[in-house]
Protein backbone atom coordinates (compact mmCIF):
# COMPACT_ATOMS: atom_id res chain seq x y z
CA UNK A 1 0.00 0.00 0.00
CA UNK A 2 1.96 2.85 -1.49
CA UNK A 3 0.87 6.41 -0.30
CA UNK A 4 1.36 9.40 -2.68
CA UNK A 5 0.58 12.88 -2.90
CA UNK A 6 2.11 14.92 -6.57
CA UNK A 7 -0.05 14.39 -9.54
CA UNK A 8 3.74 13.34 -11.19
CA UNK A 9 4.06 10.73 -8.32
CA UNK A 10 0.57 9.23 -9.38
CA UNK A 11 1.51 9.08 -13.03
CA UNK A 12 4.60 7.04 -12.73
CA UNK A 13 2.88 4.90 -10.04
CA UNK A 14 -0.29 4.56 -12.76
CA UNK A 15 2.30 3.06 -14.96
CA UNK A 16 3.35 0.27 -13.34
CA UNK A 17 -0.54 -0.43 -12.31
CA UNK A 18 -2.18 -3.71 -13.92
CA UNK A 19 -5.76 -3.37 -15.55
CA UNK A 20 -8.10 -2.75 -15.10
CA UNK A 21 -7.72 -0.31 -12.32
CA UNK A 22 -10.69 0.83 -10.07
CA UNK A 23 -11.07 4.21 -8.36
CA UNK A 24 -12.73 4.95 -5.26
CA UNK A 25 -12.86 8.55 -4.88
CA UNK A 26 -13.68 9.80 -1.03
CA UNK A 27 -13.17 12.79 0.73
CA UNK A 28 -11.63 10.17 3.87
CA UNK A 29 -12.96 9.83 7.17
CA UNK A 30 -13.55 6.27 6.27
CA UNK A 31 -16.49 4.20 7.38
CA UNK A 32 -17.72 0.45 6.07
CA UNK A 33 -19.64 2.25 3.27
CA UNK A 34 -16.21 3.32 1.83
CA UNK A 35 -14.43 0.15 2.74
CA UNK A 36 -17.64 -1.65 0.72
CA UNK A 37 -16.24 -0.07 -1.84
CA UNK A 38 -12.53 -0.71 -1.49
CA UNK A 39 -13.59 -4.26 -0.79
CA UNK A 40 -15.68 -4.29 -4.19
CA UNK A 41 -13.16 -2.64 -6.42
CA UNK A 42 -10.54 -5.45 -4.91
CA UNK A 43 -12.94 -8.59 -6.20
CA UNK A 44 -13.16 -6.60 -9.43
CA UNK A 45 -9.65 -5.36 -10.28
CA UNK A 46 -6.44 -6.16 -10.43
CA UNK A 47 -5.17 -2.95 -9.47
CA UNK A 48 -7.00 -0.61 -6.67
CA UNK A 49 -6.71 3.01 -5.93
CA UNK A 50 -8.42 4.96 -3.48
CA UNK A 51 -8.21 8.48 -3.39
CA UNK A 52 -8.46 11.15 -0.39
CA UNK A 53 -8.97 14.66 -0.78
CA UNK A 54 -11.60 16.83 1.18
CA UNK A 55 -12.88 19.19 -1.91
CA UNK A 56 -13.22 22.62 -1.35
CA UNK A 57 -14.63 23.26 -4.32
CA UNK A 58 -18.20 21.47 -3.84
CA UNK A 59 -18.41 23.20 -0.21
CA UNK A 60 -20.55 26.70 -0.38
CA UNK A 61 -19.52 29.65 1.59
CA UNK A 62 -21.50 28.76 4.99
CA UNK A 63 -20.89 25.00 4.92
CA UNK A 64 -18.74 22.67 6.98
CA UNK A 65 -15.20 22.54 5.05
CA UNK A 66 -13.45 23.60 7.76
CA UNK A 67 -15.17 21.10 10.33
CA UNK A 68 -15.12 18.15 7.89
CA UNK A 69 -13.35 15.17 10.06
CA UNK A 70 -10.24 14.44 8.90
CA UNK A 71 -8.34 11.29 10.31
CA UNK A 72 -5.35 10.40 7.67
CA UNK A 73 -3.65 7.95 10.00
CA UNK A 74 -6.80 6.48 10.86
CA UNK A 75 -7.80 6.46 7.10
CA UNK A 76 -4.87 4.19 6.35
CA UNK A 77 -5.31 1.84 9.19
CA UNK A 78 -8.64 1.00 7.95
CA UNK A 79 -7.19 0.63 3.98
CA UNK A 80 -4.60 -1.56 5.54
CA UNK A 81 -6.47 -4.99 5.10
CA UNK A 82 -7.80 -4.17 1.56
CA UNK A 83 -4.17 -4.53 -0.15
CA UNK A 84 -5.21 -0.94 -1.53
CA UNK A 85 -2.36 -0.35 -4.59
CA UNK A 86 -2.25 3.27 -3.94
CA UNK A 87 -3.71 5.94 -2.04
CA UNK A 88 -3.76 9.55 -3.27
CA UNK A 89 -3.76 12.05 -0.77
CA UNK A 90 -3.64 15.20 -3.38
CA UNK A 91 -3.32 18.81 -1.58
CA UNK A 92 -5.20 22.10 -2.79
CA UNK A 93 -2.52 23.22 -4.69
CA UNK A 94 -2.20 19.48 -7.07
CA UNK A 95 -5.76 20.05 -7.60
CA UNK A 96 -6.69 23.72 -7.75
CA UNK A 97 -3.49 25.43 -8.67
CA UNK A 98 -2.78 29.53 -8.97
CA UNK A 99 -4.93 30.78 -11.69
CA UNK A 100 -6.86 27.63 -12.11
CA UNK A 101 -10.09 28.72 -14.11
CA UNK A 102 -11.82 25.33 -15.36
CA UNK A 103 -14.75 24.04 -14.43
CA UNK A 104 -17.23 20.83 -15.47
CA UNK A 105 -20.67 21.41 -15.66
CA UNK A 106 -23.63 19.05 -15.92
CA UNK A 107 -26.75 20.69 -16.98
CA UNK A 108 -30.27 19.20 -15.95
CA UNK A 109 -30.18 16.43 -13.18
CA UNK A 110 -27.83 18.80 -11.28
CA UNK A 111 -30.49 21.08 -11.10
CA UNK A 112 -33.19 19.68 -8.70
CA UNK A 113 -32.70 18.06 -5.13
CA UNK A 114 -28.80 19.11 -4.06
CA UNK A 115 -28.47 21.32 -6.84
CA UNK A 116 -31.41 23.68 -5.34
CA UNK A 117 -30.29 23.09 -1.54
CA UNK A 118 -26.78 23.47 -2.37
CA UNK A 119 -25.64 25.51 -5.27
CA UNK A 120 -22.73 25.17 -7.16
CA UNK A 121 -22.19 21.66 -5.34
CA UNK A 122 -22.25 19.78 -8.28
CA UNK A 123 -20.03 22.32 -10.22
CA UNK A 124 -17.38 21.02 -7.58
CA UNK A 125 -18.18 17.65 -7.57
CA UNK A 126 -18.00 16.84 -11.03
CA UNK A 127 -14.82 18.86 -11.79
CA UNK A 128 -13.08 17.10 -9.39
CA UNK A 129 -14.08 13.60 -10.61
CA UNK A 130 -13.50 14.20 -13.76
CA UNK A 131 -9.50 15.66 -12.60
CA UNK A 132 -9.50 12.23 -10.58
CA UNK A 133 -10.51 9.77 -13.88
CA UNK A 134 -8.24 12.14 -16.03
CA UNK A 135 -5.49 11.29 -13.72
CA UNK A 136 -6.17 7.99 -12.32
CA UNK A 137 -7.36 6.64 -15.89
CA UNK A 138 -9.32 3.66 -14.19
CA UNK A 139 -11.39 1.39 -15.62
CA UNK A 140 -13.82 1.49 -13.16
CA UNK A 141 -15.31 3.75 -10.40
CA UNK A 142 -17.01 3.37 -7.27
CA UNK A 143 -19.62 5.14 -5.82
CA UNK A 144 -22.25 4.99 -3.12
CA UNK A 145 -25.98 4.41 -4.06
CA UNK A 146 -26.37 6.63 -0.41
CA UNK A 147 -25.18 9.93 -2.86
CA UNK A 148 -28.08 9.01 -5.37
CA UNK A 149 -27.98 12.30 -7.20
CA UNK A 150 -24.09 12.13 -7.73
CA UNK A 151 -23.74 8.96 -9.30
CA UNK A 152 -26.65 9.96 -11.61
CA UNK A 153 -24.65 13.38 -12.25
CA UNK A 154 -20.99 11.59 -12.47
CA UNK A 155 -22.23 8.94 -15.13
CA UNK A 156 -24.03 11.65 -17.39
CA UNK A 157 -20.77 13.51 -17.30
CA UNK A 158 -18.84 10.46 -18.44
CA UNK A 159 -21.15 10.02 -21.18
CA UNK A 160 -21.34 13.27 -22.45
CA UNK A 161 -17.36 13.85 -22.30
CA UNK A 162 -16.82 10.45 -23.60
CA UNK A 163 -14.94 9.34 -20.19
CA UNK A 164 -14.28 5.53 -20.60
CA UNK A 165 -14.57 4.71 -17.30
CA UNK A 166 -17.95 2.60 -16.03
CA UNK A 167 -19.63 4.19 -13.14
CA UNK A 168 -20.59 1.79 -10.64
CA UNK A 169 -22.46 2.42 -8.06
CA UNK A 170 -22.59 0.35 -4.74
CA UNK A 171 -25.56 -0.02 -1.95
CA UNK A 172 -25.97 2.16 0.83
CA UNK A 173 -24.24 0.22 4.02
CA UNK A 174 -26.57 1.13 6.96
CA UNK A 175 -25.92 1.24 10.75
CA UNK A 176 -27.97 -1.90 12.54
CA UNK A 177 -30.52 0.85 13.52
CA UNK A 178 -31.18 1.96 9.61
CA UNK A 179 -29.49 5.11 9.87
CA UNK A 180 -27.04 5.33 6.77
CA UNK A 181 -23.49 5.53 7.32
CA UNK A 182 -21.90 8.86 6.73
CA UNK A 183 -18.70 10.93 7.69
CA UNK A 184 -21.22 13.63 8.97
CA UNK A 185 -22.54 11.26 11.73
CA UNK A 186 -19.55 12.13 14.39
CA UNK A 187 -21.23 15.43 14.52
CA UNK A 188 -24.77 14.16 16.14
CA UNK A 189 -25.15 14.17 19.51
CA UNK A 190 -26.40 10.84 21.22
CA UNK A 191 -30.03 12.68 21.29
CA UNK A 192 -29.58 13.44 17.55
CA UNK A 193 -28.25 10.40 16.44
CA UNK A 194 -31.53 8.43 18.13
CA UNK A 195 -33.49 11.30 16.36
CA UNK A 196 -31.78 10.42 13.14
CA UNK A 197 -33.15 6.84 12.60
CA UNK A 198 -36.44 8.31 11.73
CA UNK A 199 -34.76 8.93 8.47
CA UNK A 200 -34.43 5.53 7.30
CA UNK A 201 -38.21 4.51 8.75
CA UNK A 202 -39.53 6.84 6.68
CA UNK A 203 -38.41 5.66 3.69
CA UNK A 204 -38.80 2.07 4.58
CA UNK A 205 -42.57 2.60 5.29
CA UNK A 206 -43.12 4.04 2.42
CA UNK A 207 -41.19 1.01 0.06
CA UNK A 208 -43.33 -1.22 2.17
CA UNK A 209 -46.27 0.30 1.14
CA UNK A 210 -45.00 0.13 -2.72
CA UNK A 211 -44.65 -3.27 -2.41
CA UNK A 212 -48.06 -3.96 -1.29
CA UNK A 213 -49.29 -1.97 -3.59
CA UNK A 214 -49.29 2.18 -3.05
CA UNK A 215 -48.31 3.28 -6.00
CA UNK A 216 -49.18 7.78 -5.79
CA UNK A 217 -46.39 9.55 -5.75
CA UNK A 218 -47.42 12.25 -3.48
CA UNK A 219 -49.04 9.51 -1.21
CA UNK A 220 -45.72 8.09 -1.55
CA UNK A 221 -44.18 11.15 -0.33
CA UNK A 222 -46.42 11.83 2.44
CA UNK A 223 -45.84 8.67 3.96
CA UNK A 224 -42.31 9.86 4.37
CA UNK A 225 -42.89 13.01 5.37
CA UNK A 226 -45.66 11.77 8.03
CA UNK A 227 -42.42 9.70 9.67
CA UNK A 228 -40.31 12.38 9.73
CA UNK A 229 -42.69 14.44 11.13
CA UNK A 230 -42.86 12.53 14.64
CA UNK A 231 -39.05 13.78 15.30
CA UNK A 232 -39.35 17.44 16.21
CA UNK A 233 -35.81 17.69 15.67
CA UNK A 234 -35.69 16.96 12.04
CA UNK A 235 -36.11 20.04 9.90
CA UNK A 236 -37.16 18.84 6.42
CA UNK A 237 -35.24 20.25 3.49
CA UNK A 238 -37.22 18.13 0.99
CA UNK A 239 -38.78 14.92 0.26
CA UNK A 240 -38.54 13.50 -3.67
CA UNK A 241 -40.72 10.54 -5.66
CA UNK A 242 -38.42 11.27 -8.48
CA UNK A 243 -37.78 9.41 -11.90
CA UNK A 244 -33.72 7.79 -10.51
CA UNK A 245 -32.28 8.38 -14.50
CA UNK A 246 -33.40 11.66 -14.96
CA UNK A 247 -34.38 13.11 -11.02
CA UNK A 248 -37.94 14.60 -12.64
CA UNK A 249 -40.52 14.50 -10.22
CA UNK A 250 -43.28 12.10 -10.80
CA UNK A 251 -46.83 12.68 -10.51
CA UNK A 252 -49.53 10.36 -10.26
CA UNK A 253 -48.60 6.00 -10.46
CA UNK A 254 -44.90 5.30 -10.75
CA UNK A 255 -43.41 1.81 -11.48
CA UNK A 256 -40.01 2.84 -10.70
CA UNK A 257 -38.45 5.99 -8.64
CA UNK A 258 -35.70 7.41 -6.70
CA UNK A 259 -37.44 8.14 -2.82
CA UNK A 260 -34.65 10.68 -1.30
CA UNK A 261 -34.78 13.20 1.54
CA UNK A 262 -32.53 15.84 2.94
CA UNK A 263 -32.59 16.87 6.07
CA UNK A 264 -31.55 18.87 9.28
CA UNK A 265 -30.85 17.70 12.74
CA UNK A 266 -29.34 20.39 14.65
CA UNK A 267 -26.73 21.74 12.99
CA UNK A 268 -26.21 18.45 10.89
CA UNK A 269 -27.41 18.19 7.48
CA UNK A 270 -28.24 14.51 6.41
CA UNK A 271 -29.18 12.91 3.09
CA UNK A 272 -30.78 9.43 2.60
CA UNK A 273 -32.30 7.68 -0.61
CA UNK A 274 -33.98 4.24 -1.59
CA UNK A 275 -34.92 2.89 -5.00
CA UNK A 276 -38.67 1.69 -5.29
Amino acid sequence: MRVIVSLDELRLARRKLKDPVGLVPTMGFLHEGHLSLVQRARLECASVVVSIFVNPAQFGPHEDLDKYPRDLQRDLDLLKPYDVDLIWTPTNEDMYPTGYQTWVTVEEVSKPLEGVMRPGHFRGVVTVVAKLFNAVQPQKAYFGQKDAQQAVVIRQMSADLNIPTEVLVCPTVREADGLAMSSRNVFLSPEERRAATVLSRGLFKAKADFETGERDADQLRMVVLNTLATEPAVEVQYVSCAHPDTLEELEGKVERALLALAVRIGKTRLIDNIIL
